[in-house]
């Protein structure tokens, strides 16, 4: 299983919009400067994110990106379908019909089936706000500070 440089990128923007953003909408630039990802490509994905109603956007000067909802509220599953990123463990496009005469096939089927279940239980019980927690040098865990949806 793989997940695509888009939905890695678009997770570790969110987390740092998240960590960023408390008080003020974040440019671009910023996040892509310190993620070292392209800004030409966090514009593709933010535009998605936006449409789905993960971030909200300012315009002008002191303008960026903010979170449209707290970060517990935003599961790893909605950033990775607002991107349109799929996952899997396995391409699973053969239909039960032709896997009804052999019993291997089957039993592999259900594993994959059984997986997929896991990976998708997952994605949507890990918040945002989980992933930006940070384990400092002596162990002690930090989160972010109290969030506010504004704009």
């Amino acid at each position: 299983m793989k997940i695509s440089t888009k939905g890695r990128y678009a997770v570790i923007a969110m987390i740092d919009l998240a960590m960023h953003s408390q008080t003020h909408p974040i440019p671009l630039p910023q996040i892509a400067t310190r993620q070292n990802i392209s800004q030409h490509y966090l514009e593709q994905l933010f535009v998605k994110m936006r449409r789905s109603d993960l971030v909200k956007s300012t315009r002008g000067p002191g303008g960026g990106y903010v979170l449209a909802l707290p970060p517990s509220e935003i599961t790893m599953k909605d950033v990775l379908f607002a991107v349109e990123e799929e996952i899997k463990p396995v391409d699973c496009s053969d239909g039960e019909a032709s896997l009804s005469g052999n019993p291997a096939a089957c039993g592999s089927r259900r594993l994959w089936l059984k997986l997929e279940d896991a990976i998708d239980r997952t994605l949507t019980e890990t918040t945002l706000e989980e992933l930006c927690k940070v384990h400092g040098e002596d162990s002690q865990e930090m989160q972010i500070p109290n969030f506010q949806v504004s704009i």
